[in-house]
């Protein structure tokens, strides 16, 4: 019995490790992109925060690839009339990576 308390207990351990530096590395990867000096997680700041993002799009058809493009070519008046600069330099994987990562959050 005390075996298998261990083990059960490892097990927690190494599932939390393994899927934390998931959301650690998506969050250095916006900080890497430079996405982290205009947006914040939990407020406004020159942008709207992650979180308000992914409230707005949550279950949206088609998220995902509209926020691709809204990335990557920038724009203006979704959020207000500061525009968002291009960052195509970023590349359509890491802008994927990071989207999803946003829509994520809860």
């Amino acid at each position: 019995m005390k075996f298998l308390v261990k083990a059960s207990c490892a097990g927690v351990i190494v599932v939390a490790v393994a899927t934390a530096p998931l959301v650690l590395a998506d969050e250095e990867l916006a900080t890497q992109s430079q996405c982290m000096v205009c947006h914040k997680m939990d407020e406004a700041s020159i942008g709207p925060s992650y979180r308000d993002v992914a409230a707005r799009y949550r279950g949206e058809e088609g998220a995902v690839e509209k926020l691709i493009v809204k990335v990557r070519d920038g724009g203006v008046g979704n959020w207000g009339q500061i525009p968002m600069p291009t960052n195509a330099w970023v590349g359509d994987e890491k802008i994927e990576t990071l989207v999803k990562w946003v829509l994520s959050l809860e």
